[in-house]
């Protein structure tokens, strides 16, 4: 059994992978500044702009660490996230190497590959246009040059969209769950026409505790399902999916104009990344 430490524990995802760990039969580290409870799991408090050396240690000892917490969202296009969170982003995470974590696990985001179209693969240069994207692809620029003199297994997880319990509110899955569990005969949302790549949650815990147990080192690595799929078309499978009777008010909001009309993730490295993790997991089992 490992030791999973979780920041951002008490979010939308970090909840699903406190969960994934479990299941795993692994025991977590839960980490964030509101208390969470879950199987297998001990929450610690963690104030990322000022960590108690104590906490710190507890995460050293962790066997990987899943880094999930990010301030200032959902607006990704605040200014804080360079001037603000990015510092205090570097700082921890360089405490996390300097007290010696082997293993990090990264989130980051598909906005990383700005306005490029079609399918877009971990080789593509990343070109991000919003200050969120912007800071998370110089974290990962940080991350790989203090692995230079520092050595450990790094994946650092571009993640496409996602779905399910506990999203917050402004997501597009939150507000249609509310809209038909209330209701409410229409639901508005823009022209649907967009191409995007849609995950379970549950999913993307999954992917993201497999690499944690395993120790990957598989530097950046699409979460993604890389199916292209129109918005329109995905959530009419969800109100099919749940016996939903609501229609849609196509139309009614315009496109954002920071992501490309038609992007989606390509999925062939993490195919790779996934059947070396599951042989690293049967040669354990055999041993």
């Amino acid at each position: 059994m490992k030791t999973i430490a979780v920041t951002g524990a008490s979010g939308f995802v970090g909840r699903h992978v406190l969960n994934a760990i479990a299941i795993a039969g692994h025991r977590s580290i839960a980490l964030s500044r509101r208390p969470v409870q879950a199987d297998r799991s001990e929450w610690i408090h963690l104030d990322l702009s000022n960590p108690d050396p104590s906490t710190i240690r507890a995460i050293a000892a962790a066997d990987s660490v899943i880094h999930l917490a990010w301030g200032g969202l959902p607006n990704y296009r605040s200014a804080i996230h360079l001037e603000i969170e990015l510092p205090r982003q570097i700082a921890f995470v360089e405490h996390l190497v300097k007290v010696g974590v082997q293993s990090l696990i990264v989130s980051g985001t598909c906005l990383e590959y700005g306005n490029q179209a079609g399918a877009c693969s971990e080789k593509m240069d990343p070109t991000p246009i919003i200050p969120y994207a912007q800071a998370k692809d110089r974290l990962r620029r940080h991350l790989e040059q203090i692995r230079e003199l520092t050595p450990f297994a790094l994946c650092w997880c571009r993640l496409f969209y996602m779905y399910g319990h506990g999203q917050p509110a402004h997501s597009l899955w939150q507000q249609l769950h509310k809209s038909a569990v209330t209701g409410e005969r229409s639901f508005p949302m823009s022209g649907g026409q967009q191409i995007r790549d849609f995950l379970p949650v549950e999913e993307v815990a999954r992917r993201l505790t497999l690499m944690a147990v395993t120790n990957a080192n598989a530097d950046v690595v699409n979460i993604c399902s890389g199916i292209p799929i129109t918005v329109e078309k995905v959530v009419r499978t969800w109100i099919r999916n749940h016996g939903w009777t609501i229609e849609l008010g196509l139309g009614q909001f315009p496109y954002l104009d920071y992501e490309p009309f038609a992007f989606w993730g390509s999925a062939e490295h993490w195919h790779q990344v996934e059947l070396n993790a599951k042989t690293v997991l049967s040669r354990h089992d055999e041993s």
